[in-house]
């Protein structure tokens, strides 16, 4: 199992109007608690807004990078320093990424 296998990258998971054109936070938790239960964490890297970590059972990590900017360098060594001990931690395991639109950041 190569390391993208383990990594899944969407666009925001989304409630209300925006849920009609973006993904519906219900059903991203659906799909990562069918396909990969116990055993995914979400990583938000959109610092212009936010949810409820619930949705995904608290496995939420959020990395505030501004839209159309590069990250500074403690946030990426914050941010691979998660994933490095989260993907170690078990080969199920997978994380899924995403900021506004998912391709941005």
């Amino acid at each position: 199992v190569s390391s993208t296998d383990r990594i899944i990258a969407m666009s925001f998971p989304s409630s209300g109007k925006q849920s009609f054109y973006r993904n519906p936070i219900e059903e991203v938790a659906r799909f990562l608690d069918t396909k990969h239960a116990d055993h995914y964490k979400v990583y938000n890297l959109c610092s212009e807004k936010g949810y409820d970590p619930k949705y995904f059972h608290y496995r939420v990590e959020r990395i505030f990078i501004d839209d159309h900017n590069v990250p500074a360098l403690r946030d990426m060594l914050k941010f691979t320093a998660s994933v490095r001990e989260w993907m170690s931690q078990d080969e199920k395991n997978i994380i899924a990424i995403h900021c506004k639109g998912g391709k941005g950041r």
